[in-house]
């Protein structure tokens, strides 16, 4: 019989909790790798850039995603410097609004869309186009046609029935797409199989190893309304180590190699993806972008020195790395329970207002997060609690496992940090409960970015 999808999140018992948590010497303490640069606790209460969590949550409500806009601004920053002369690319799924978009392009750097809907927002940002990379395994004609009519910097082709849809709308539209063709290393990185999409059997990309990846170059390169600029690789997300990208950095360069010399095209750009970890706990010790870039440039200078080719030009998008620790969500304690286990042990649940509807990844994936109390000082012993959600599932679990003060009760508020990624992207409306606001914060002033979901909202599709 096969298990209830959450029954990995019931692993531990009581209050022994998992290996790599252990219990603070201060309960009130923050763990300053975890949260935005700007993010403190002054006399209990957690401030960012300025503003408390307590006038945030009165003047905006809970649940509610509060972004560093200067933190989020010298990340964009750090890797822009880090991998100097190389292309960077935020990811617009991990998190994409209008006025995060703008962000990016004032920062300078480039935009990962993957829908449709993504670039919609680019557009009404006017984001400038030319700085748009649009990827995705299944992109509609009318998705491939607004992107050409955009004038999208380049489409990362992903299929032999998109690269015939490339050619057909080019002709119709007289112009020419500049595309990279992703490509499948065949490398398993060391994160969860839902975000490892470099190895064989999954949906992205064109195998290097089965020969489809140099099929769909030639194909690309034989194309007249087709430009072809080169290969793109992503080995998956929340990385920490770069071994799996020495592997892939290989294996793509010496495809590259092979199309120089079997079709006499020396493409002019190669994308390594990125994916790299951020941290959501202190089991993650994630590297700087000063060390990656250094570490990725001086592998793929040296893999080009081997082969005897000209090094190209270097595209990365770091994913999550920019955004995520960006951003933390606060929320309202509504009640806890003390449940009796075996053994003699105990579980302390503490139920917040939000949850898998504003934060499904630990649901997903089984994803790790802290959290602190970000309303007052605790003055209780340090306890094991698992907070969780309102909605209707077991498995609706915010933060599996965590020490908090024994006093933490009803009218607290928690905050929860790492949840500028993925988080509001995949969000939904599951029982029903609108979606939370999102705030940006900057030298003591907040504002709404993202505004509340109301019932109207909630409503406004359904047709009576």
């Amino acid at each position: 019989m096969r298990s209830h999808e959450a029954g990995a999140l019931h692993g531990q018992a009581g209050d022994r909790g998992p290996a790599w948590l252990q219990r603070p010497d201060d309960v009130n303490a923050l763990v300053p790798q975890l949260w935005s640069e700007n993010t403190s606790k002054v006399a209990g209460r957690l401030q960012v850039a300025g503003v408390s969590a307590v006038e945030l949550a009165e003047e905006f409500g809970t649940p509610l995603y509060v972004m560093d806009e200067a933190d989020f601004r010298n990340r964009a920053r750090a890797f822009k410097e880090g991998f100097a002369g190389a292309e960077v690319f935020y990811a617009g799924k991990s998190f994409l609004c209008v006025a995060v978009a703008r962000w990016i392009a004032e920062e300078g750097l480039s935009l990962d869309v993957c829908t449709g809907g993504e670039l919609a927002v680019a557009v009404a940002a006017d984001f400038p186009p030319e700085r748009i990379g649009f990827h995705g395994n299944n992109k509609s004609e009318a998705e491939l046609r607004r992107a050409i009519e955009v004038g999208v910097g380049r489409i990362v082709v992903d299929s032999f029935d998109e690269i015939d849809r490339i050619i057909a709308i080019a002709e119709e539209l007289a112009t020419t797409v500049p595309v990279l063709v992703r490509v499948t290393a065949g490398v398993e990185a060391h994160t969860h199989e839902y975000i490892s999409t470099s190895h064989e059997d999954q949906k992205f990309g064109f195998s290097i190893q089965g020969g489809d990846a140099l099929e769909a170059a030639r194909r690309v390169i034989a194309a007249d309304r087709i430009e072809f600029n080169g290969l793109h690789s992503h080995i998956g997300s929340q990385i920490f180590v770069i071994d799996g990208f020495e592997v892939a950095a290989r294996r793509v360069l010496r495809l590259h190699a092979q199309i120089a010399s079997e079709l006499g095209f020396s493409a002019p750009e190669l994308d390594l993806g990125g994916g790299f970890g951020i941290a959501y706990t202190t089991q993650d010790d994630p590297a700087t972008p000063e060390t990656l870039g250094a570490t990725m440039r001086a592998l793929i200078d040296a893999e080009c020195a081997a082969l005897g080719i000209d090094v190209p030009n270097l595209s990365i998008e770091p994913g999550r790395a920019i955004v995520g620790p960006s951003t933390f969500t606060l929320y309202e304690v509504g009640t806890t329970k003390t449940v009796a286990l075996d053994a003699g042990a105990a579980r302390r649940y503490v139920s917040v207002d939000g949850g898998m509807s504003d934060n499904v990844r630990p649901a997903l994936y089984g994803a790790d997060y802290s959290c602190t109390l970000a309303s007052r000082e605790s003055e209780g012993p340090a306890v094991l609690s698992r907070v969780v959600g309102k909605h209707c599932e077991s498995g609706d679990i915010v933060v599996k496992d965590e020490y908090l003060g024994a006093d933490v009760g009803p009218g607290d508020l928690l905050a929860v940090p790492g949840t500028g990624a993925y988080c509001r992207s995949l969000s939904s409306n599951y029982n029903h409960v609108p979606r939370p606001a999102i705030v940006a914060v900057r030298d003591g002033e907040a504002r709404v970015i993202v505004r509340r979901e109301t019932e109207a909202d909630l409503l406004r599709l359904d047709v009576y």
